[in-house]
């Protein structure tokens, strides 16, 4: 039956603001020569309809009742089709509510958010389930921790056991949700056999909660009081028919603003050993974060991620990826070029990646059904190619990749008189020494970080923030290479190796990769952001490339190990910037840029505030000690 209209309103309301930002796109990927046969299966639906069970108890081993919606394929009447079918889990703590207005919708955000209404009448059931302490669930939110996860394993037995499933499971969903199908899909649960996770984290703290040692203030706040303030509307259907849970009101009443005051304590208490140790394991990597961290070297189901390269979680789509122990083809990776709410806004298009719906169509019909579509020869590894478009791959990075230096100097390179300082990347370390300054500022409200750090939405502010860094590029110290002779590409992760003085004990660091066009447009590729006090690297869980330098300088960001600098005294530090695959073509130009804030990307913490005073942050060019960007190029470089 049809979700009733008071669910659509109410869900209409948590993801309104989502829908209006997503932005018209473009790609130039044919989607692979499969795909026009899986766009066609994803409309032939075998059933006329689909019906819903709301509200279905599912009780864990701990006694609290979590709710699950149960989407069956349905006859021309209604009347639910009775045959057991491959059964798709979700846990969303976004409400069930959503996932019947995604149900309603055929925009970016269809089969996203739970539930997709081709794939139940095409022969599957749906469950939904609030995770615990959201939605109508009992409980108190734990948000992606050890019981939630246990919670999830559960559910995906309960429903492997139920009349309408034949035991074959499947995970998908986008964000959060696809985030529990990684988690789940590392423990292992029997039942489980596919999965297709789409924008999922695997590290949290390093991929928006305390990126590079700072709050991801444009994420952070805003989504937990998404969570929190959704978690508190009540079952009205229950209470009109005199079925209100009163232990869903009592465990909302316990934690009623779940992690929103210790986000708030953490940016705000300048003395760590004031704040309590939850407050202290939020503003650093801890074991909190450990329990949450997914651990993809034990997945063993075919697993379809899709990710993007300004993503909040770009840090961990490609790693996910690369760490599942399977062949290509049983995985696969999809990379796209948008934020967190439009990362698949080009999908289905002519020129793009076949939409979801049609792409977990035919992932779950291959390895739940066991109908043979091609969809395991499909990439293995599509990617948008900035500066180029949509590509394939075996693997990514791709092969043929060296790593090599390019050093900052401050040799003007005439392209950049915008900026705070406008330097040079050279081949060649500096002949003289040379010292820049860069202070804090809040012009990077208008820039690609701040799309990427607010998960998009500040797209809001209009596409010249997004495509041209020149307007916070006043703000910042670039280092401009050469226009290219011929296309250069880059595929892999980059590190910023730079040579720094503070005035004060402590700083913050964010710094761009950019693509500068032959009009001076100055386009984001890439980017990354460190806390100066915790600079330290972990050498086991770092890599370097053949030229000894670092590809990854590994950071515990450990809060409580912080090591403060000595003012006046030059020290050196290296920043990971964030894989990508892009091409920099004939003509246009590499850039470094370096700012000193990251606002609203990221927000150091009150510790870091207080001892950093937001003071003028500086880089020593040294030519016995150069900064410099270890770049993976691809085949011989063109600049």
């Amino acid at each position: 039956m049809a979700a009733p209209h008071w669910r659509i309103l109410i869900g209409a309301v948590s993801i309104a603001v989502v829908a209006a930002f997503a932005p018209p796109t473009h790609a130039d990927d044919p989607g692979g020569v499969s795909a026009p046969g899986w766009a066609a299966d994803s409309q032939q639906l075998t059933y006329p309809g689909m019906t819903v069970d709301h509200d279905v108890p599912v009780t864990m081993s701990d006694g609290i009742v979590l709710k699950a919606n149960v989407y069956r394929p349905a006859d021309d009447q209604g009347r639910a089709i009775e045959t057991p079918f491959p059964t798709i889990v979700t846990m969303t703590p976004y409400t069930k509510l959503m996932s019947d207005l995604s149900a309603e919708s055929k925009g970016a955000m269809a089969g996203q958010m739970g539930i997709t209404p081709e794939l139940v009448r095409s022969g599957y059931v749906e469950v939904v389930a609030d995770v615990r302490g959201t939605g109508f669930s009992e409980g108190v939110w734990d948000v992606l921790g050890p019981r939630e996860q246990a919670d999830t394993l559960e559910v995906i037995d309960w429903a492997a056991r139920q009349p309408f499933s034949d035991g074959r499971i499947g995970m998908s969903g986008a964000s959060y949700l696809g985030i529990t199908a990684v988690q789940a899909a590392a423990h292992r649960p029997p039942a489980l056999k596919a999965i297709l996770p789409i924008i999922p984290g695997s590290d949290l703290f390093r991929d928006i909660v305390g990126t590079g040692g700072a709050i991801g203030i444009g994420f952070m706040p805003m989504w937990l009081s998404i969570v929190n303030g959704t978690k508190w509307l009540p079952d009205l259907q229950a209470l009109l028919q005199g079925r209100f849970d009163a232990k869903w009101l009592s465990d909302r009443l316990s934690d009623p603003a779940t992690l929103l005051p210790q986000l708030f304590d953490a940016l705000t208490v300048s003395d760590l050993s004031s704040l309590p140790p939850a407050t202290v394991d939020l503003a650093g990597y801890s074991q909190w974060y450990r329990e949450r961290q997914s651990d993809p070297t034990q997945i063993t189901v075919p697993t379809f991620v899709i990710g993007g390269w300004h993503d909040i979680f770009a840090y961990s789509e490609p790693r996910i990826y690369n760490a599942i122990p399977l062949p290509p083809g049983q995985k696969q990776l999809v990379m796209g070029n948008g934020y967190h709410v439009t990362a698949t806004a080009d999908f289905g298009t002519p020129a793009g990646p076949p939409a979801v719906p049609a792409l977990q169509r035919a992932w779950f019909d291959k390895w739940l059904k066991g109908i043979d579509n091609g969809i395991d020869g499909y990439g293995p590894v599509t990617l948008f190619q900035q500066g180029g478009g949509w590509t394939t791959a075996d693997t990514f990075p791709r092969g043929g990749v060296n790593y090599e230096r390019r050093y900052l100097t401050a040799d003007s390179s005439g392209t950049a008189p915008h900026a705070l300082a406008d330097g040079s990347l050279s081949s060649a370390p500096p002949n003289a020494a040379a010292q820049l300054t860069v202070a804090p500022g809040v012009r990077g409200l208008c820039s690609r970080q701040a799309s990427e750090g607010t998960a998009g939405l500040a797209l809001i502010l209009g596409s010249g923030c997004e495509w041209d860094s020149r307007f916070a590029e006043a703000e910042a110290l670039t280092f401009t290479t050469p226009a290219a002779e011929s296309p250069t590409a880059l595929s892999g992760q980059m590190n910023l190796h730079l040579n720094t003085l503070l005035d004060a004990t402590d700083g913050f660091w964010d710094v761009s990769v950019n693509d500068v066009a032959p009009d001076g447009t100055s386009t984001v590729i890439s980017s990354g952001q460190l806390t100066a006090a915790l600079r330290a690297v972990d050498p086991q869980r770092s890599s370097r490339s053949a030229n000894g330098d670092y590809i990854e300088a590994y950071h515990p960001l450990d809060v409580t190990a912080r090591d403060p600098q000595t003012p006046g005294v030059p020290t050196t530090l290296d920043i990971g910037l964030l894989a990508t695959d892009a091409v920099i073509q004939p003509g246009h130009r590499l850039r470094i840029d370096i700012y000193a804030a990251s606002i609203p990307r990221a927000l150091p913490i009150g510790v870091t505030a207080r001892d950093s005073g937001y003071r003028p942050q500086h880089i020593r060019l040294d030519p016995a000690d150069p900064s410099f960007v270890n770049l993976p190029i691809q085949g011989r470089p063109g600049l």
